[in-house]
């Protein structure tokens, strides 16, 4: 068993790892940037180390600097967590060169699903439908304009190597191809260093269904059943929830065992997510996340399970701590995720302190957060705050609670995505569950606006509070007594 665990990450999963590992009686180490030292996940874990100046590049993200943490900490294993390293074949490598147990996919699996090219061999090998795409072997303009032809439009260029929506551009005509593919191999090759472009045919007015897998070195596979996604922004996730409004139990069926079927053909370990496009009752493979997904508290409220114990236990050598027939699906979860940013300035992410923060308490509301009241949002790191996971016997209540604990969360000192995840939730097609990927493309200018007219209700009280207790001194009085009427102003205090 894992002795001591160093934690390759920060913020919500740091802390979520943390937790996994004091219920496994496994020591936890951080690691943390110059601009995290004094951050909740280092507090929390039993020791941390410091990896370098607060850009990812030389700190989160320096392999070295990561393993030397470990060595010097004595830890055994280390957890990617999400983003950052996780889906580095190379960090994995040299977990594995410095003799450490690297919690998820071996390097050569990690390599194989992360061309998004490979993956679909992987899929198409398994007998899984895949989106119709085209990888030219000539990846200049010209070959890139050629497989657009023959794939067909509407098409995407995508990245092969990424993920998250970066290096994809939605091609509808032929007129500024030549741009769109500049643009996305510019984008690819920044983001992850590596410019090979595929086409994929675009199914529009589609569901974005995907299936959390687990697999251990004793040839055991499961599948954890599956989460709807399709309320994204620009390719990425809002709003997660399980079951998906859009499955029957024999699309089920097919859906889970066709995503056992890539796990098993890619000879995958530990946790992993098999994602679809699913269009009425026909789906087609898209890619594999071969990692801990954001999301993961969605599957976790509905089963029962702890998805991050369990990836401890597997990488240790044990195998997995289930059977299919004991995983079973119950009430419904869904889950936002709250984000320092502006939706009328473009979703401009926000940076600075928290000066109010306060989690709601309520029965059947999860919240995953790495902040505190009086710390701050970086500039240097995705602006995620907390994801808030409700559950309850239905879909209709469980997004009546999250509705109620969104309305009941006040965040000051910074702009949040509160005011328009309430616009989303409390939309009548959203009730309906009647939703694609398309929606916010097609509703987000209306959201945002009415989003931008909502006073937040903790602004109102605090006003009503500062009203009845100091009432407004008369002009005459408040010349005389300017003292008097900077002390009852609620923005003052």
């Amino acid at each position: 068993m894992i002795r001591r665990l160093l934690i390759a990450n920060r913020g919500e999963i740091a802390l979520r790892v943390v937790r996994a590992c004091r219920e496994l009686g496994v020591e936890s180490v951080a690691v943390f940037s110059e601009a995290d030292a004094f951050a909740p996940h280092v507090a929390a874990a039993d020791r941390a180390v410091a990896i370098g100046p607060a850009p990812a590049a030389e700190s989160y993200l320096a392999i070295p600097r990561i393993i030397e943490a470990a060595r010097a900490s004595g830890a055994d294993a280390i957890h990617p967590g999400y983003g950052f390293l996780s889906e580095a074949a190379s960090f994995a490598d040299a977990c594995a060169a410095a003799g450490l147990i690297f919690v998820g996919p071996p390097a050569a699996v990690l390599a194989r699903l992360g061309s998004k090219i490979e993956a679909r061999r992987v899929a198409a090998g398994a007998g899984v439908p895949i989106v119709p795409g085209e990888t030219p072997v000539d990846q200049s303009n010209a070959g890139i304009r050629q497989a657009i032809t023959r794939v067909g439009l509407p098409a995407l260029i995508k990245a092969s190597a990424g993920g998250g929506g970066r290096g994809m551009r939605i091609v509808r005509d032929t007129a500024d191809v030549d741009a769109f593919i500049d643009a996305a191999r510019r984008e690819s090759t920044a983001a992850f260093g590596d410019g090979t472009l595929y086409i994929e045919r675009l199914i529009e007015d589609a569901r974005h269904v995907e299936i959390q897998v687990f697999a251990d070195r004793h040839g055991h596979a499961v599948h954890l059943f599956e989460r709807e996604c399709s309320i994204q922004r620009r390719h990425q996730k809002v709003i997660e929830e399980s079951p998906s409004p859009a499955m029957t139990e024999a699309l089920r069926a097919r859906m889970t065992a066709a995503a056992i079927a890539v796990a098993r053909a890619a000879e995958y370990r530990n946790a992993g997510t098999i994602e679809f496009l699913l269009s009425g009752h026909e789906f087609h493979f898209l890619e594999v996340n071969t990692r801990l997904q954001v999301e993961h508290p969605v599957t976790e409220q509905v089963t029962g399970l702890d998805l991050v114990r369990a990836q401890l236990l597997v990488a240790s050598g044990e195998p997995l701590p289930w059977t299919q027939d004991r995983i079973l699906q119950r009430g419904h979860a869904i889950e936002a995720r709250i984000y320092a940013e502006d939706p009328e300035q473009a979703f401009l992410p926000q940076a600075g302190p928290l000066l109010l923060y306060r989690e709601p308490r309520m029965p059947g509301v999860r919240i995953d957060s790495g902040v505190v009241e009086g710390g701050a949002v970086s500039v240097y790191y995705d602006p995620l705050i907390a994801k808030v996971i409700a559950t309850a016997e239905t879909r209709g209540l469980a997004t009546a609670k999250l509705v109620a604990a969104l309305r009941d969360f006040p965040v000051l000192g910074l702009r949040t995505n509160i005011p328009y995840l309430l616009q989303i939730l409390t939309h009548p097609q959203f009730a309906r569950g009647a939703m694609d990927t398309g929606f916010l493309d097609r509703e987000g200018a209306t959201l945002v606006h009415a989003a931008g007219d909502e006073i937040p209700a903790h602004v109102r009280a605090a006003i009503a509070v500062a009203s009845r207790q100091s009432p407004v001194p008369s002009q005459q009085s408040s010349i005389l007594n300017r003292g008097a009427r900077e002390s009852w102003d609620p923005w003052g205090r």
